[in-house]
């Protein structure tokens, strides 16, 4: 269990890759006027891959423990942590859809690369969605009992 906690540690840096490339974009303007929407476009794919994994690495933390009182506030609540779950579960399956459409039907190479991106993130919800869920087991006030 401490080796995955440790591990988890590894979701930082690619946070900060995510970061300097969600800033890059605004450092074009002063070298290369306005013609850059492809790169904006890359950077963007480069930030939702990004991201996507350093969400996967988040989920290896330890469920059994939250990172702050906040959390733990809603994560108690049985009626907070069931909408919590149900805003990363929409979160997580419109960004799938959206990224697969995308994928398979758009005839802009663009699109498609953008589409790349989108389905990493989605996938780094997947696991942050089972992690929610195991952290509102293992919290929750009303029950023992993991919800179905």
């Amino acid at each position: 269990m401490k080796f995955f906690q440790k591990i988890s540690y590894l979701q930082y840096p690619f946070i900060f890759v995510a970061l300097f490339f969600a800033i890059k974009p605004y450092t074009y303007i002063f070298n290369e006027g306005f013609d850059f929407a492809d790169k904006i476009i890359r950077d963007i794919n480069v930030v939702l891959v990004f991201l996507g994994i350093g969400i996967s690495f988040s989920t290896l933390q330890d469920t059994t423990k939250t990172q702050n009182n906040f959390s733990l506030r809603i994560w108690q609540n049985p009626k907070k942590g069931k909408i919590a779950i149900g805003y990363i579960a929409f979160l997580t399956f419109s960004l799938l859809i959206v990224g697969l459409s995308m994928f398979v039907f758009s005839e802009k190479q663009q699109l498609k690369d953008l589409s790349i991106g989108i389905i990493s993130l989605s996938i780094g919800l997947i696991g942050f969605l089972k992690a929610a869920i195991e952290i509102f087991n293992n919290h929750r006030l009303d029950k023992n009992n993991p919800i179905n």
